[in-house]
């Protein structure tokens, strides 16, 4: 018998009902907040027994009033002639300049060691902030951006270049009208020198009467949990936790800041998450290209540290936390916390290392001169965590990760246990996909009737497709969304200090194996640049209970001629 077919067979009607068209959603391009059309005007005595229409979807707790930054502010972006900066900081800054989001006045100063005059600076700056199509609007805001910026060079360990980056930024201040001060200090900087950074800034450039300082920090923070500790130890000494602003830029990306609402906004779909319906979950991040260069860096941090203990652990606790008290920034982190501790450290036996060799005429990982001759270090990484919940007991989640694959990629999928044996013959498992990049989509597989006469099961989707569904939306970068929450003093997409030591505490066994310190270093094997990854990457997931999509399947299905 073929998959999906009834049994026993049963005679079908054809289906005869009409698709009716989509309806637009409006659409306020200054905020990116949809809103649902205006209902018809009702009766008073209606109205007073009916939801309001436009209190609808709102989420009280995420409106709470936080100290917003709205004028009198500095933004100070230290490391401001390197990549992160010109690449990802300034142009952030810049989408939200465009869009009149950033305070009134607003200057950003930028301060690094390079030497470099004014034009230089204002060169490098705006080098990653696009005007493909020559628009006269963007070229002008571009201009008015540059109006913002200055630059200071100088030192990171010398207390003196910070008084004179104190007296620029002083000079700005004598300006302004009240004798509020606000500086928000993004550290855009390798982890070495965090800390003289954090200590200068704090002794030499901290407004101590009449503003607030906020600092914002780029991961890594730390190798390990002993080494996360003292980095974590020697910034508080500086600054408190409220002042602190942990990035992980995936926390401001659209998708898993969408995970929230998907969850707890619909009975629907919170109705089923959990071990009596899910049969495993996997979180994939997919690069198509390899170090291209950059090796040296990458070799002493590896993709563990990389991606899976940051990046797709953060989503992971989202997916899988308790329901927060409210959606306030610490009841968020408190169920986040709860959620990491009571997944055991990762054992050996739930992890495969591979790492890429030459082909497509593509270079291995080994042929990069930064890399070190006969280097062990995984460019591939598949984990499996267990989390020791009511909720999740027994579920599998696969984290993987891996450079020079077949596409790029992040999603989440989130496979569902087997229908029930006795009516259906081999029927495709359900799915839940959120693809977090590119192409912003949730869909959820399912099996439904085949059009026609026949009466069988097919696999096919519910699509959201965020481009078709929402064709005028502005999907923000998650730098600004980042930073944009950092001038609010909103803390819930930022990590806390005690999430971060118990992220570390599931990963640094596994790492110091991994490094050789407990134990030889395992050999990684090895998968062709281009590839999906090793050819023993089936069989692992697999062993945790994944099944693959049915023969047959395509997503979105645009025929049933093969069916």
């Amino acid at each position: 018998m073929e998959s999906g077919i009834l049994d026993p067979p049963v005679r079908s009607k054809q289906d005869h009902s009409a698709r009716q068209n989509r309806r637009a959603s409006p659409y306020c391009s200054h905020n990116h907040r949809f809103f649902p059309p205006l209902t018809p005007q009702l009766p008073l005595s209606s109205l007073t027994m009916t939801r309001q229409r436009s209190l609808s979807g709102t989420i009280p707790s995420m409106e709470t009033s936080h100290e917003e930054l709205k004028e009198n502010t500095i933004i100070i972006v230290l490391g401001a002639s390197g990549d992160l900066a010109k690449k990802k900081t300034l142009p952030a800054l810049f989408g939200l300049f465009r869009q009149g989001f950033l305070p009134r006045d607003v200057k950003i100063v930028g301060y690094a060691r390079t030497k470099m005059d004014h034009a230089e600076f204002l060169k490098r700056g705006t080098s990653y902030i696009k005007n493909p199509n020559d628009d006269p609007e963007q070229a002008k805001a571009i201009d008015d951006f540059k109006s913002l910026l200055s630059y200071v060079s100088g030192d990171y360990e010398d207390g003196s270049a910070f008084d004179s980056l104190t007296s620029h930024l002083e000079e700005i201040e004598s300006h302004y009208q009240s004798k509020e001060c606000n500086r928000i200090f993004y550290l855009a900087l390798p982890p070495s020198v965090f800390i003289p950074v954090a200590k200068n800034l704090k002794e030499h450039c901290y407004v101590t009467k009449g503003g607030v300082n906020r600092i914002i920090v780029e991961k890594p923070f730390g190798k390990d949990t002993e080494s996360a500790r003292e980095l974590l130890g020697s910034l508080k000494k500086y600054w408190t936790e409220d002042e602190t602003f942990r990035i992980d830029h995936y926390l401001g990306k659209e998708m898993v800041k969408n995970i929230l609402v998907l969850r707890f906004a619909n009975v629907a779909m919170n109705a089923a998450w959990d071990k009596n319906s899910i049969s495993n979950v996997q979180i994939t991040f997919k690069e198509p290209f390899g170090t291209e260069g950059r090796g040296g860096y990458f070799d002493e941090f590896g993709i563990i540290r990389d991606i899976l203990q940051n990046h797709l652990l953060q989503v992971l606790s989202i997916l899988a936390m308790e329901r927060p008290v409210s959606f306030a920034a610490e009841d968020i982190r408190d169920e986040k916390v709860k959620l990491l501790r009571a997944i055991p450290p990762i054992e050996r036996d739930d992890v495969l290392l591979g790492q890429y060799v030459s082909a497509n005429g593509k270079p291995g990982y080994l042929d990069d001169d930064t890399v070190p001759r006969n280097s062990v270090c995984p460019t591939f990484a598949a984990a499996t965590l267990w989390i020791h919940n009511p909720r999740w007991e027994g579920v599998p989640f696969i984290l993987k990760a891996g450079k020079a694959l077949n596409e790029a990629k992040v999603e989440v999928r989130i496979q569902f246990k087997d229908v029930t044996q006795g009516i259906f013959k081999d029927i495709a498992r359900n799915e839940l996909v959120i693809r977090i990049q590119p192409s912003e989509a949730v869909y959820l597989k399912l099996n439904a009737k085949t059009p026609g006469l026949y009466t069988r099961a097919m696999p096919t989707e519910m699509d959201l497709t965020y481009k078709r569904r929402f064709i005028d939306a502005q999907i923000p970068e998650a730098y600004e969304a980042l930073i944009l929450d950092a001038l609010k003093g909103d803390h819930s997409n930022f990590v806390r200090h005690d999430e971060l030591d118990v992220a570390w505490k599931i990963f640094t066994p596994i790492l110091h194996w991994i490094d050789g310190l407990a134990g030889p270093r395992p050999r990684p094997v090895t998968y062709p640049y281009g590839s999906r990854g090793p050819k023993e990457l089936d069989p692992f997931v697999g062993k945790y209970g994944y099944k693959r999509a049915s023969e047959g399947y395509v997503w979105p299905v645009v025929s049933l001629a093969s069916l």
